[in-house]
């Protein structure tokens, strides 16, 4: 039996039209409405029939769904949930797939105190964008982490457990304020420090743009992959996950500072005892099939 006959995805961008896709792959019968604030976006997945309605509007993309994903930026989620509330059936779940969870819930919560509400991370995705850029695989092999609050019916954390498991995703289920600060370590600061060495580079006077880009090392390179993703997305990730990412940059800075230190003074046996115990965690990654182990990771420099 289907988790869900009728699912409303709100926000068709990267991650919302692969959930169209992959609902299609995986559940065929499902009944898919699909809404974004953009009209061009919403031509284009017209165009490419990733649902079977396109609204114009939000609250008529949830008028008869039993399942509601909102996929838009972390920032905009309260404003979108109060958008729907009145178009809303009561019996309807509501999800989302942001990277930031413990705003993102109390937001959620608040604007739809009427539906049962379950926040969802699949940490999944790629530096590109819109709706072109989506596809059916992208959750496969992948965690989703649910976070739901204290009272949250088990019914429904079921039901959106089971919805992800048939799109290929592996599920495990966090309070919010502790994913937000696993995530904050594992994706949220290296993106931060991406933006960073990227920015740096393009600003430095003595080395042009164009021989930034013509010598790019591998590093770099995958630096730059980072820093392309979506600018609205990840502004408004580090403004409502501030306290967990600045606890985190702060470790990270003092971290770096004994770095510096060892470098300065010579300390080859703590610099190669870093770089032993990093190569392990690389390693386990791939062990647990989080990345590819081919040579440069399986990445392309096309």
């Amino acid at each position: 039996m289907l988790p869900f006959a009728r699912v409303s995805v709100i926000g068709l961008g990267l991650i919302g039209s692969s959930i169209l896709r992959a609902v299609r792959e995986a559940m065929p019968t499902v009944h898919l409405t699909g809404h974004d604030g953009d009209a061009a976006v919403r031509e284009t997945v017209r165009a490419l029939d990733l649902c079977d309605d396109v609204t114009d509007t939000a609250g008529t993309s949830v008028t008869d769904a039993d399942l509601v994903i909102l996929c838009v930026p972390v920032g905009a989620m309260g404003e979108v949930a109060e958008s729907i509330a009145a178009d809303l059936p009561p019996e309807a779940i509501v999800s989302d797939v942001g990277s930031s969870k413990a705003g993102v819930a109390a937001a959620l919560a608040s604007a739809l105190p009427n539906n049962a509400v379950v926040p969802a991370h699949p940490v999944a995705g790629t530096e590109r964008s819109g709706p072109d850029a989506g596809f059916a695989a992208l959750f496969h092999h992948r965690w989703c982490i649910l976070t739901p609050v204290p009272g949250t019916p088990e019914a429904a954390v079921l039901r959106v457990t089971e919805f992800w498991k048939r799109l290929g995703a592996e599920v495990e289920t966090m309070e919010p304020a502790h994913h937000d600060k696993v995530l904050a370590i594992t994706s949220h600061l290296p993106h931060l420090i991406a933006y960073t060495i990227v920015g740096t580079a393009s600003d430095l006077e003595s080395v042009t743009q164009s021989e930034v880009i013509k010598y790019s090392a591998g590093g770099f390179r995958d630096f730059t992959r980072i820093a392309a993703s979506d600018p609205t997305m990840w502004r408004d990730v580090f403004l409502t996950n501030k306290d967990a990412v600045l606890e985190m940059l702060q470790r990270f800075s003092e971290d770096l500072t004994a770095l510096q230190r060892a470098i300065r003074w010579g300390d080859g046996d703590a610099l190669f005892d870093l770089f032993t115990r990093t190569r392990a965690v690389r390693r386990s990654i791939i062990e647990q099939g989080q990345d590819d182990g081919r040579p440069d990771f399986g990445r392309s420099d096309h």
